[in-house]
């Protein structure tokens, strides 16, 4: 007997995902297509909009209202999604004069999405719309409607929603990163909205973590007080700096090896290697992490970009790991 997890026709899972997935690129292959006046017409309302996109939709649509509304607000448009169901329920004094309405309908003619319209036609609020449907009720009651391409959903049936709700999730998209590269919206301001986690700690800035007690001597010192001052520190390296404070090379414990014999007659300038590398505060901890990873060291200096020889600090790269930059 055939066991039921060895079925042949289980063989034809990977074909059907391969089909799924091949008619959702086509469909967002249409959609990029179709992108035109509309979509720059809704960036401008947006753009122009003084409170917050309010987000809505029922069913399959309001869990993408859901992403839609997260993504816009983390990437500088205040958002924030309602549910239908519970707009009608006192949830509409959420829309206030000065926001601008999202609404999402695949049919354009979700009725729970009424009395949102009808509340946003009574006190003046734009409204743009996604659907698949121009003639639809929703979309004609829009100020604009950015209309999904005519495309069948994915599936020997096309009864799920599969095409039409990842062309709508990528509109959404689109808009999102529209209007962020409009803003200017930088890594910065992204790690202002997600101070947590891995991606958090990975657009730190580098000035969040350097210290400023750093290890310098000057060029004339002798190798005693370089060996001292690397001990004293704790870096395992020591800056150097030329008679104007200049930061022109660094010691490392590779220097010491390389100059073993007649080390302590040098001078700190005898054994330095000239032209440490470095960063400007403002750097990402990631790419001071990538910087340190290429070039093998384990510190780095940081240089005030207005006075490019002045060193305002020093990271080592224990300081990423403990802010969970690793």
């Amino acid at each position: 007997m055939t066991s039921s997890t060895t079925r042949p026709q289980d063989k034809g899972h990977a074909a059907t995902a391969r089909r799924v997935i091949a008619a959702e690129a086509g469909a967002l292959g249409a959609l990029a297509q179709s992108i035109g006046p509309e979509f720059e017409a809704a960036c401008a309302r947006i753009l122009g909009c003084t409170g917050r996109v309010i987000v809505s939709g029922i069913g399959k649509s309001g869990h993408i209202g859901r992403k839609i509304a997260a993504t816009l607000t983390s990437t500088g448009t205040p958002a924030h999604f309602v549910h239908p169901a519970e707009a009608s329920h006192g949830d509409l004094g959420m829309l206030t004069a000065g926001d601008i309405a999202l609404l999402i309908s695949n049919s354009g003619e979700t009725a729970e999405l009424a009395d949102i319209i009808a509340h946003c036609q009574r006190f003046g609020i734009p409204m743009l719309g996604i659907s698949s449907r121009p003639a639809s009720t929703m979309a004609r009651a829009c100020d604009i409607a950015l209309i999904l391409p005519a495309v069948p959903e994915a599936g020997d049936e096309a009864i799920v929603p599969t095409s039409s709700t990842t062309m709508t999730l990528a509109m959404g998209d689109a808009l999102a990163v529209a209007l962020m590269e409009h803003r200017a919206f930088t890594a910065a301001h992204f790690r202002a909205f997600h101070p947590g986690g891995p991606l958090g700690a990975k657009l730190l800035r580098v000035a969040d973590v350097m210290h400023s007690d750093m290890p310098l001597i000057a060029a004339t010192a002798p190798m005693s007080e370089a060996i001292l001052t690397i001990s004293q520190k704790g870096f395992g390296v020591v800056g150097v700096q030329d008679a104007q404070g200049d930061l022109v090379g660094i010691i490392t414990d590779g220097d010491l090896r390389r100059h073993m014999v007649g080390l302590m007659g040098m001078t700190a300038g005898d054994v330095m290697t000239r032209s440490p590398r470095s960063l400007a505060p403002d750097a990402l901890a990631g790419s001071a992490l990538a910087l340190m990873t290429q070039a093998q060291i384990t510190c780095l200096f940081v240089i005030d970009p207005a006075a490019p020889q002045t060193a305002r600090g020093i990271v080592h790269i224990h300081d990423f790991l403990r802010a969970g930059v690793i």
